[in-house]
């Protein structure tokens, strides 16, 4: 191990970044380690991060913005695709995984490093993010893994090791739910929800962290109307923002009326189940709200294909694949969608319920004279008698040669 010299960590000041630092230090001939922080909304998470890491073995630590970025790149592209992962996940780890890790490359090639290290786990699909995006930007760079080298087993473990060195953290034994936070959501998992029986404690306090339970949100419902631009949403009320500032307020807005809070048990890339919940208010709004614009603004074909997409683009997220050219691909796809995704949608938000309320659009496909129950002068309704013909023909072909069987 002599020849790492110098390492970059992704480093949170989480439970597993917090002891890494002394790990590579006892593990990698007293290496120098240099922290870095990508900032994508954790909030007051990052306060006395830099005291932190230096106290605790680091030579310095970078504390990259990466808000505005992450949001308007890696988001907003995400939710355009109307990508989720098995049908609740909306991605809020996944898709911020590549940008940090991209940043945490430029750092180590600027740095001179000889190794990249994360805490990741080894069954979890953050390695598998991390490394791969690693890879898109530094092909060559070594990777440390302190999860597949140490004796460590468990969360616990890594508690009496910070005790022993010293190493102050947030959390106990008790309140060691593992948690991962920025602008877009938060995620709980480990202690009692690593059983599916267990019911998630939402009342329990300080649980929930971006919102209240449906229970606890208020008896009279909260309209908003999210305005968009090819696909981009950006205004609330008809107040014009930037999309930082749009999520936070959308955030605001969902987390007080317990909207967007997600019990799932999912499928890892690594193979296993694991449980989560998951809590992303304002992300939930934005994309029920660009689903219903979208219903009004997408030929059928297009709507139903890019249906199909959605689902191919959130595995390429959820599996760390964001720096592919198939996911390139895909994007440019949906961009092409977004050319008449344009318009306003008002919903009404009650105990957790995102109801529809009213959309609008200049290119909506939606004829009220063509579909209306009234007398028309626009559809003859004798033509759809050989459309009906045609499109039964192949069943009816196969009826009279009795091939078709109950």
């Amino acid at each position: 191990m002599g020849d790492i010299k110098k390492v970059v960590l992704a480093y949170s000041g989480g439970l597993d970044t917090s002891i890494i630092i002394p790990w590579l230090k006892e593990n990698y001939d007293n290496c120098e380690v240099i922290a870095v922080s990508g900032d994508v909304g954790q909030g007051t998470e990052l306060d006395g991060l830099e005291e932190k890491a230096i106290k605790t073995g680091a030579s310095k630590l970078y504390i990259e913005d990466l808000n505005k970025e992450f949001i308007e790149e890696y988001v907003f592209p995400t939710v355009k695709a109307d990508a989720v992962y098995e049908s609740k996940y909306l991605l809020g780890t996944s898709f911020a995984r590549p940008i940090i890790a991209k940043r945490i490359v430029e750092i180590a090639l600027a740095e001179g490093a000889d190794a990249i290290c994360h805490g990741c786990t080894g069954k979890g699909n953050d390695q598998v993010r991390f490394e791969l995006a690693i890879k898109a930007f530094a092909p060559d760079m070594k990777i440390i893994a302190p999860w597949r080298e140490w004796d460590l087993k468990s969360r616990d473990e890594e508690i009496a090791y910070a005790e022993a060195h010293n190493i102050p953290l947030k959390i106990t034994r008790e309140t060691n739910y593992s948690k991962d936070k920025n602008i877009w959501h938060i995620s709980h998992e480990g202690l009692d929800l690593e059983d599916p029986a267990n019911e998630p404690m939402y009342n329990k306090e300080g649980f929930l962290e971006l919102g209240v339970s449906p229970e606890q949100a208020p008896d009279k419902p909260t309209y908003v109307t999210i305005s968009f631009e090819k696909g981009v949403p950006v205004a609330i009320d008809g107040e014009k923002l930037g999309a930082v500032e749009l999520v936070k307020k959308l955030n605001q807005l969902g987390g007080a009326n317990g909207i967007g809070i997600v019990d799932l048990v999912e499928n890892r890339l690594v193979g296993m189940k694991s449980r989560g919940v998951y809590e992303t208010p304002g992300g939930t709004i934005l994309y029920h709200a660009h689903n219903k614009l979208e219903e009004i603004t997408l030929d059928r074909d297009t709507y139903h294909f890019k249906q199909e997409v959605g689902l191919r683009f959130a595995e390429l997220v959820y599996f760390g694949q964001w720096y592919t050219p198939l996911r390139k691909a895909l994007s440019a796809f949906v961009d092409s969608t977004q050319e008449t995704v344009t318009g306003d949608v008002k919903l009404k938000l009650y105990k957790g319920n995102i109801i529809d309320a009213g959309v609008t659009s200049p290119y909506s496909l939606y004829d009220p004279d063509i579909a209306t129950f009234d007398e028309d002068e626009v559809y003859n309704q004798k033509d759809s008698a050989g459309f009906i013909n045609l499109f039964g023909l192949p069943i009816k072909v196969q009826a009279k040669k009795h091939l078709i069987r109950e």
